[in-house]
């Protein structure tokens, strides 16, 4: 019999207690809620049911799901569901894959202020390509969007963006006819980049005048406002890194690509290879690299391992 492939419930209920302990004061209920969610999924904890043949009475006895949104192992369901409503919603016509970054300057004001500036972050990234998409200087049309928020890179550090699945084309704005962008182009990435630079920009501004913005450690200083200027001037001078290409793969290979953590966290159990008290391997990529070499394996301690699987609840 072949043997149980490894989870990131197996490392909670190993080392996840020794963890909390460690952490204690800084860890959130959620986080809480979250690892204990994981701990008991699929156990007696959670209760189950038994099922009995009626011929040979042999009795399989099936454990309860925790059914949160971070475990790993419970989402696989709703993503099918999820992928299987988005497919029907395609039309025939080409689409683009958009991504949507932060620069790592923001992207930590990210970490402490989760909620503002992911709200910032899809609602800006949304508006930038209806707003261009409307111009009759680029397509004149308008269009519709799929948008995906990934808090997190290969490696489980935190790397707010977003993905977009969008038709390349629209409606005319009176709804009589469909407008196709040119083919292999949807919109020039550099006034993309330009206006959802601008709109973040402006957001933040607002954000921290309103006084919905908090700031600790290294960055209590942004809490004033004129540091909080003086800090975001040299954002504005750099490129903002937008994407934008049509899937050679098609918009369904995309659109899987997306379910795959539309309903889940930050690491599936596939990618685990080993773990001890002290190390977890996992299988990574290199998105700098390209090719067979970007696959890679790559370790981190136990308990940065769970630290940073957790920051992204």
């Amino acid at each position: 019999m072949p043997s149980r492939s490894l989870e990131v419930a197996d490392i909670f209920r190993d080392h996840g207690a020794a963890w909390r302990a460690a952490n204690a004061g800084h860890i959130s209920l959620n986080q809480f809620k979250v690892m204990s969610a994981i701990e008991r999924c699929r156990t007696a904890a959670l209760g189950g049911h038994v099922a009995r043949c009626a011929d040979c009475a042999h009795e399989h006895i099936a454990y309860n799901s925790c059914r949160n949104r971070h475990c790993p192992k419970c989402q696989v369901g709703a993503a099918k569901i999820w992928l299987a409503a988005r497919e029907v919603e395609l039309l025939p016509v080409r689409y683009f894959h958009l991504v949507f970054t932060l620069p790592k300057q923001i992207a930590d004001i990210a970490y402490q202020n989760k909620r503002e500036i992911y709200n910032l972050l899809m609602r800006a990234s949304a508006d930038t390509v209806v707003r261009i998409a409307a111009d009759p200087k680029h397509l004149g049309a308008k269009v519709g969007i799929t948008s995906v928020l990934h808090t997190w890179g290969s490696a489980m550090t935190h790397h707010p963006h977003v993905h977009m699945i969008v038709p390349g084309g629209g409606l005319s704005t009176d709804g009589s006819k469909w407008i196709a962008c040119r083919k292999n182009f949807f919109l020039s990435v550099h006034v993309l980049s330009r206006l959802y630079r601008r709109l973040i920009l402006e957001g933040l501004a607002k954000l921290h005048k309103a006084g919905k913005l908090q700031f600790f450690g290294d960055l209590t200083n942004l809490a004033d406002r004129n540091v909080f200027d003086t800090f975001l001037q040299p954002l504005r001078k750099i490129e903002w890194v937008v994407y934008a290409k049509e899937p050679f793969t098609g918009p369904k290979a995309v659109l899987a690509y997306l379910s795959r953590y539309t309903h889940r966290i930050a690491i599936s159990n596939s990618r685990l290879i080993r773990f001890d008290a002290q190390n977890v391997t996992f299988r990574a990529k290199d998105y700098r690299l390209k090719g067979a070499g970007r696959h890679t394996t790559m370790s981190l301690s136990t308990n940065e391992f769970i630290r940073r699987f957790l920051i992204h609840k």
